[in-house]
């Protein structure tokens, strides 16, 4: 998985971590750049369901300095050797496969050396032979320079990515995973309805209470805001649209209102 927006990256992390929690998975989230609490309060935003899965066991976030590279200077092979180890693990409790998400960003200090990067890469692939082990790797492009993730991409049999409605200098519309829904950031005005209507009838048809996280907009015009609170009022009355956003954006999504009936649910945050 490569990112450059830390939301979106979050979004993918949320939904690997609760599908793999739901189909009785023991789930390993290896962090490097975020602190391992500040981790599981983001996700626990993201209606994943971490408590009781971390009281058993089955869910553990900890910093990749202290697993997977051991407090040692990385060592490609001994990493490899880890993770084998933590399969065997789950396998003796009981669980029927194991998930990882590692943050690479480790691979970037500068007593690295590059090569551990390609060794590790390379090596790891023996472990998923039986399909016990699913493993996201995130790559932050704002770290790896385009050659690494070049070769990260075709070490991986597949990539992960946020699916992207509209994406430039000044707006960004991309679905959201977890909570289900969309999520957009920027400027958004009638020059993007199309864009718009497009994911809004998307979320729609593939979630029963769609999510639209406004959070990252800065401005919203009458006619995009009329037309989320349109496609919240054409749902059936046992579903609803509940729309999360800020400042001059809630102020305008309040402008449009709503017929009362709860299908729409308009929700202010800092």
């Amino acid at each position: 998985m490569t990112f450059s927006d830390p939301q979106e990256r979050l979004d993918l992390l949320a939904a690997f971590v609760r599908d793999g929690l739901r189909q009785g998975q023991k789930v390993l989230c290896w962090t490097d750049s975020v602190d391992p609490d500040q981790l599981g309060r983001q996700l626990v935003g993201r209606s994943v369901r971490t408590g009781a899965a971390l009281r058993r066991g089955q869910l553990r976030f900890a910093p990749v300095e202290a697993t997977l590279l051991d407090g040692r200077q990385a060592d490609a092979q001994q990493m490899v050797d880890l993770l084998a180890e933590q399969l065997d693990l789950a396998g003796r409790e009981g669980y029927p496969g194991l998930r990882v998400t590692a943050d690479m960003c480790w691979a970037t200090r500068p007593l690295t050396a590059p090569e551990e990067l390609l060794t590790f890469e390379q090596e790891v692939g023996t472990l998923f032979a039986d399909g016990r082990l699913c493993m996201i790797c995130q790559y932050d492009r704002e770290r790896f320079d385009a050659v690494t993730l070049a070769f990260a991409a075709k070490a991986h049999p597949k990539t992960v990515a946020a699916l992207a409605y509209h994406d430039d200098a000044l707006l960004r519309i991309c679905r959201q995973y977890s909570p289900p829904g969309i999520r957009i950031a920027g400027e958004l005005d009638y020059q993007h309805l199309d864009e718009l209507n497009r994911a809004l009838t998307e979320t729609v048809r593939l979630d029963r209470h769609p999510h639209v996280n406004l959070t990252g907009l800065d401005y919203i015009d009458a006619a995009c805001a009329s037309a989320i609170a349109h496609a919240a009022l054409k749902l059936p009355g046992t579903r609803r649209l509940t729309v999360t956003c800020r400042g001059l954006v809630h102020k305008m999504m309040d402008l449009v209102g709503s017929d009362g009936t709860g299908r729409l649910r308009v929700t202010a945050v800092r």
